[in-house]
């Protein structure tokens, strides 16, 4: 008999035992979040809005788990889930599909409208699992580039400012007009997604964020956040207003001096999305500092729609993605 269900603290020694050929630092850290997600009992009966940990569903044959799947729902914006594991047994393919239309058709009950996952590009068998087998469609790429043996051209530092709520509205507006036109629909984040996290120190990362204002008018103009699950790892993202050149030196500058305010020893990477606007501009300038691209992630989007109010005699129109939110 198959049954798909929550992880829970008594399946803990079976995730154990499942990942253990992993036999590593990386295998012990997975293993121990999978653990501590076992126990979150009081999360579990939180409803969809007002999660803030990951969300882990098992499937089982005759008692022996099969394949794990991980979604963390978007903290601000409640229809917007993020795939962030997948584990199953070699080759057993439609398990993970099984495990994927479940947490969506779950989720989807619930008010999830946008489901995303990010898969290294040379996965072409999950990106086929993703795309043909559960009807995903690849928007655009993330890169990471390690910033290693970084000499800048300048000893400046941009000078950013701790963000508030207060600026969320500010920042949102910031993302969504760096985008591509033809990513908007399904990449555009609320302002919701910009407030610090009522359980902040409870998620399984910490992210510090800042942004620097045009002293004329406060207009924001950069925003930076520097994110750490293991306080070793350290990913650098930004957003930029394209009128305003802001040097990049200054900003990777301020970023490592954040950093090394708090740890000795640490590796930084910078994200480079190639779906906004000044994307070419910042890979050449990547290329130019002679930064490495160590990781590219195909973005995977899988969204929701639905007839908007139709009146007698008019044509049918579907909005998609998070556009339905702005006719509630």
């Amino acid at each position: 008999m198959t049954v798909i269900r929550r992880l829970n603290c008594f399946d803990a020694p079976k995730i154990k035992k499942m990942i253990s050929y992993l036999g590593n630092d990386d295998g012990e850290k997975f293993s121990k979040a999978l653990v501590d997600e076992a126990f979150m009992v009081l999360h579990n009966l939180l409803p969809l809005k007002y999660k803030f940990m990951p969300l882990s569903y098992i499937l089982l044959e005759n008692k022996e788990i099969l394949g794990l799947i991980t979604v963390v729902p978007t903290y601000g914006n409640t229809s917007k889930v993020n795939i962030t594991k997948l584990i199953f047994r070699q080759n057993l393919y439609d398990v993970g599909k099984r495990l994927i239309e479940f947490v969506i058709a779950k989720l989807g009950a619930k008010g999830a409208t946008s489901f995303h996952v990010a898969v290294d590009q040379s996965h072409d068998e999950l990106l086929d699992l993703f795309m043909r087998g559960c009807g995903f469609r690849q928007c655009s790429y993330e890169n990471l580039w390690k910033i290693e043996n970084f000499i800048p051209k300048t000893d400046k530092k941009a000078d950013f400012r701790y963000c508030q709520n207060s600026d969320a509205i500010k920042v949102a507006a910031l993302y969504n007009n760096e985008l591509n036109n033809l990513y908007k629909p399904s990449m555009e984040r609320s302002k919701g997604e910009y407030r610090e996290p009522l359980f902040a120190g409870m998620t399984n990362f910490y992210k510090n964020r800042y942004v620097l204002e045009e002293p004329s008018n406060n207009r924001i103009i950069a925003y930076l956040s520097i994110t750490t699950s293991d306080n070793l790892n350290f990913i650098i993202d930004m957003s930029l207003n394209d009128a305003y050149k802001v040097p990049y030196d200054e900003i990777i500058n301020f970023a490592l001096g954040e950093i090394s305010r708090k740890k000795t020893k640490f590796y930084a990477f910078l994200k480079h999305r190639q779906y906004t606007k000044n994307a070419d501009m910042l890979e050449k300038y990547l290329h130019e500092r002679n930064l490495n691209c160590i990781q590219t992630q195909c973005v995977l989007v899988k969204d929701f729609y639905k007839p908007v109010r139709q009146t007698e005699n008019a044509l049918q129109i579907f909005l998609f993605g998070e556009n339905e939110l702005a006719s509630n």
